[in-house]
């Protein structure tokens, strides 16, 4: 895992300048004329937590947590995940080589409604992503024996984030990983757009339902696969709702495949949250349906630039150590 970069550039201050004029403009646009403002889901939100996607073993049947209980394990997780503990030995060590400084998973659990859920996920009620169906299993296996038979000899065999193509906090769905947690989202009464610092790509979803007379604008056809999706909304009375189809076989979400179907709802619950929701839907990746929820909390900001390929000297470190490998393993040519 490499260090993020992070850049402040010119390139950066223009496109906050011009993402800051556009929601001047619909904050504009939404106070006139419309008999039912639709709620302002713009600004800066963080969806850092240490709430896991899956329940953890031990805590089956256990939805939700007391108080003192969250404190308590929050306090766990915190310990067990610090980079900056040196038991364990060398290998440890290795494993932990980008100290605790570099990290944002937050310091607390998750809080919604009230309640603190030991999961994101609360359908299926365990808690648990659903089995993979027979095609799925097969389909991972085949791409794990081929990732470990050729692992490096081309960057293809290497995943996503480490070609700085799409790292799993990009969504959608927009799960939170180890660091770089933000999204910025900036709302017209015809677009929203959801800039994400991770890997710094942005969604355009257009509000074709905004007019009830309105039907959404169909996806396009599945020839057309899109490392994001394609994303269209509407809204569901106070929230926002995100369908999205047409993914690529690549962007695998947890063994989907390009079938997933996503849907998303974020409804903002109050000044400083918005509780944002997903279902995934990929009857030939899964069992069953599954859907996760989480706060999205306000920020100050700002996102600052996520120059992946800017010093990105591991993609070429790990391809120039496979070509050293053969090297070594060819067999001593013949003396003439």
């Amino acid at each position: 895992m490499r260090k993020p970069l992070h850049h402040s550039t010119v390139a950066g201050s223009l496109i906050a300048c011009i993402l800051a004029t556009a929601g001047v403009l619909a904050a504009v646009a939404y106070g006139q004329g419309s008999a039912a403002p639709r709620p302002d889901l713009q600004g800066i939100w963080t969806s850092s937590t240490l709430t896991p996607l899956e329940r953890p073993a031990g805590m089956e049947g256990k939805p939700v947590l007391t108080g003192p209980e969250a404190v308590q394990l929050a306090k766990f997780i915190l310990q067990q995940q610090d980079r900056d503990r040196r038991d364990g030995g060398e290998g440890a060590d290795v494993v932990r080589g980008y100290n605790e400084l570099f990290f944002d998973r937050g310091n607390a659990l998750a809080r919604i409604g009230g309640t603190i859920p030991t999961s994101l996920i609360f359908d299926p009620p365990n808690g648990q992503i659903p089995p993979l169906t027979a095609a799925a299993v097969a389909r991972v296996a085949a791409q794990r024996a081929e990732t470990s038979e050729h692992p490096a000899d081309s960057p293809r065999n290497r995943s996503l984030p480490e070609r700085c193509l799409l790292a799993a906090s990009t969504g959608p769905p927009m799960v939170p990983g180890l660091y770089n947690n933000y999204y910025q989202i900036v709302q017209t009464p015809d677009y929203v757009m959801i800039l994400s610092e991770m890997m710094h790509d942005v969604r355009i979803v257009p509000l074709d339902a905004l007019n009830p007379a309105l039907k959404p604008r169909p996806h396009p056809p599945p020839a057309v696969r899109l490392w994001l999706g394609d994303s269209v909304g509407h809204w569901d009375g106070q929230t926002l709702v995100v369908d999205t189809t047409n993914f690529t076989a690549k962007t695998s979400f947890h063994g989907s495949d390009a079938n997933l179907h996503l849907i998303e709802r974020f409804t903002r619950v109050a000044p400083a949250m918005i509780v944002y929701e997903f279902t995934v839907d990929d009857p030939t990746a899964f069992t069953r349906s599954w859907s996760a929820r989480l706060p999205l909390v306000s920020s100050d900001g700002p996102i600052y630039e996520y120059a992946c390929h800017e010093g990105n000297y591991a993609l070429r470190d790990i391809l120039a150590g496979a070509r050293e490998e053969e090297r070594k393993a060819e067999p001593p040519a013949r003396p003439r």
